[in-house]
């Protein structure tokens, strides 16, 4: 766990009209790879376009089209793979799924269900608590989207754009290894970090480029523990799927109705039906879609027109070797290097942009930990409040930031006055050090001067000085007024020294 060391969390208890109860989930988590072009086609994968303008003959599904696999797809995939610790499988091969897709013109979908090209992996899912679950991928496969079906446009009609239709997707697929909404979330939010590390998926879920179909089954206590010992899914209970979940709030929400649903069945003496089902975020229930298909319902055969997939163990390793730093690795790193806390790390490790933005300022600064502060506490508040913008968006470049907190480092100018820099600096595109030259904000760091601020405090303030010297924590008066009577530009810390000395504390 890379010197990082986590308990494993409790599982979430429900508690019933008659029993306690547990949850099993297992999640399969679609995520549109990040190529130019399609899985099997040379269409464009830009987000936007006008409808149905970005598709091929294959995609249209005309006769005698054939499907040709995109490279860059499958390189993606394998990339996935390796920063999931997974199994990369040098032999592979696409099936016909055959299905109703009213979006998708060929009438079946390419997808890969008996020789995945990635195989079995791992996540480490932290929660925040200083636990963290580590959840098993049994694989992940390539497979074509389907198009989009609009029934808003028109009262007795419906329409279709085929835009995404071939676009490559990544199925993962995890074991039922989480035990909560939170995990659930925290699990599809750590597969999406993971990704963007990567370059291989944006994790834009509100255009639908990663969402996720969330399986969910109830046990009692000491039921998960028969199954981990046996691996036989009989100790568990019958699963429902949730279809097409694309926010971190909905999967945790539609979890807990879908288990209290599940529970309310069984304790009412009748038994949970596998089948399909989708969340109402309005009504906050799930409801049946369809029942649930197994695989030979779906009548998978070998894809006729595509050769199995076989790739070299040379080009699996090329991928690898120039695979980026990841989340995990990161953080560890960053604490390691700079001293961090677990919380400003995971905090700054959040994002790449963010993480590299940070990086940056570090080592600019020359203080990781005071870089830490700035970036977390005034960069990324300042953001928030303006907007909710990110790191991209900054006024402020990473070097800028670096002579604020080298000048601080130095002290050149107090925590205060860095402030007051930093404003500036956001509002008027201007060089922090420049602003401290040109607008005199030097802190003061002659000890006569301050002294002598020190002195003129203290005596005209007689009464104050008793009780200072009654109760020491008053001291803390005449530092402020010291600070005050300066512009802020004394150095605290000499300010603090003198007023204790002065006054014989």
């Amino acid at each position: 766990m890379l010197d990082l060391e986590y308990a494993a969390p409790a599982p979430k208890v429900i508690a019933g009209a008659k029993h306690d109860w547990e949850l099993v989930i297992g999640l399969e988590v679609h995520a549109q790879v990040a190529t130019k072009a399609k899985l099997f086609s040379g269409a464009s994968t830009l987000f936007g376009a006008e409808p149905n303008s970005n598709v091929a003959f294959v995609d249209a599904g005309m006769p005698g089209m054939l499907p040709v696999i995109n490279e860059a797809c499958v390189a993606q995939a394998v990339r996935t793979g390796l920063g999931l610790k997974a199994e990369i499988n040098l032999f592979s091969a696409f099936d016909r799924k055959n299905y109703f897709y009213p979006d998708l013109p060929q009438g079946y979908q390419i997808s890969q269900l008996y020789h995945p090209i990635v195989g079995e992996g791992e996540v480490l899912v932290e929660l925040g608590d200083g636990t963290a679950r580590l959840v098993r991928i049994e694989r992940i496969h390539l497979e074509q989207d389907a198009g989009k079906s609009i029934h808003d446009m028109d009262p007795t009609m419906s329409f279709v754009d085929l835009n995404r239709t071939g676009v490559a997707l990544m199925e993962i697929v995890s074991r039922p290894d989480i035990r909560g909404p939170e995990e659930a979330a925290a699990f599809v939010a750590k597969l999406r970090q993971i990704m963007r590390y990567l370059g291989t998926c944006d994790g834009n879920m509100q255009n639908g480029n990663l969402r996720a179909d969330v399986n969910v089954s109830i046990c009692r206590p000491g039921d998960y523990e028969k199954y981990q010992a046996t691996q036989d899914f009989s100790h568990l209970g019958t699963r429902c799927e949730i279809k097409n979940m694309n926010s971190m709030r909905f999967i945790q929400a539609a979890i807990e109705v879908e288990a209290r649903r599940q529970i309310a069945i069984i304790e009412d003496g009748g038994a949970v039906v596998q089948e399909t089902r989708l969340y109402d975020p309005d009504k906050n229930e799930t409801r049946s879609m369809r029942s649930k298909e197994e695989a030979h319902d779906y009548r998978y055969f070998p894809d006729p027109d595509l050769l199995p997939l076989e790739i070299e163990q040379a080009w699996v390793d090329d991928i690898a070797a120039n695979l980026p730093e990841l989340p995990d690795a990161k953080k560890a790193r960053f604490i390691a290097s700079f001293g961090l806390s677990d919380y400003d790390a995971s905090v700054l490790t959040a994002d790449v942009a963010n993480a590299a933005y940070f990086e940056d300022v570090a080592k600019g600064g020359g203080d990781g930990k005071l870089a830490a502060n700035w970036v977390i506490n005034e960069l990324f508040g300042r953001l928030k409040k303006d907007g909710d913008k990110g790191i991209t968006e900054s006024p402020i470049p990473a070097a800028r930031l670096a002579q604020i907190v080298a000048l601080i480092k130095a002290e050149t100018i107090s925590g205060k006055i860095a402030k007051d820099v930093f404003d500036i600096a956001y509002i008027q595109d201007r060089d922090p050090e420049e602003i401290v030259k040109t607008d005199g904000l030097e802190q003061v760091t002659d000890t006569g001067a301050i002294e002598a601020a020190v002195d003129e405090i203290i005596a005209a303030n007689p009464a104050q000085v008793e009780k200072a010297k009654a109760n020491p924590k008053l001291a803390g008066w005449f530092v402020g007024q010291v600070m005050k009577s300066t512009g802020g530009k004394a150095n605290p810390a000499a300010v603090n020294a003198l007023v204790a000395a002065k006054l014989g504390l």
